[in-house]
């Protein structure tokens, strides 16, 4: 059986890399590749893969977001998140969102198509390491408001700005950014978004 593949990646060599490292697998076949999150459910329609693999920093929605909305609305598409990152919060986001595996990029190119071959066959596919690590962090401890308020405040934007955008009182969102910052036990609101940014909260 070919297993047909989707690839989601923003840069253009990773992605043409990977599309021709896979094509090298007799029973693979890379049948659509998309270089936005926003363009990931209407290629997986289009082409119907059986597997997904997304990057997680994309344009138009990021392949968190990406994997939740194909996993509800192509349900026969399984997702393997692919990514730089191998951040303990992003891996239960990602679990969260409906994704049977998570791969990191610097990982050997057998590891990636084996994980291909073992989500197809029904099984969980996590590095072991990321996945102790995972347990290790426990849940995120911002809230979802937090967590807009501190992806709004990555720009540098500020209080009047982030209100704005989220429609919100200014105090309103100074409550939150101080709650963010007491709970990364940062110094300050770009601190705070370091933190969760590293620790795969955002």
């Amino acid at each position: 059986m070919t297993i047909r593949l989707l690839l989601a990646d923003d840069q253009d060599l990773i992605r043409a890399a990977l599309s021709a490292l896979l094509d090298l697998e007799d029973d693979f076949e890379v049948v659509a590749s998309v270089s936005r999150g926003d363009q990931v459910v209407d290629a997986a329609r289009v082409h119907r893969p059986d597997v997904a693999l997304l990057d997680i920093e994309m344009p138009g929605l990021d392949g968190l977001a990406a994997a939740a909305v194909l996993t509800a609305q192509v349900p026969h598409c399984r997702v393997i998140i692919l990514t730089t990152f191998g951040r303990a919060g992003y891996l239960r986001r990602a679990m969260t969102a409906g994704a049977v595996g998570f791969v990191v990029k610097d990982a050997p190119p057998e590891a990636l198509a084996d994980a291909v071959r073992r989500v197809m066959r029904g099984e969980r596919v996590v590095d072991p390491v990321l996945a102790a690590a995972t347990l290790a962090a426990g849940d995120s401890p911002l809230t979802g408001r937090e967590r807009d308020v501190l992806n709004a405040a990555r720009s540098g934007a500020t209080v009047a700005e982030i209100a704005a955008k989220l429609y919100l009182s200014e105090g309103t969102v100074r409550n939150y950014l101080s709650a963010a910052i007491a709970k990364t036990g940062a110094q300050n609101r770009m601190g705070a978004v370091r933190v969760a940014d590293d620790r795969g909260w955002l």
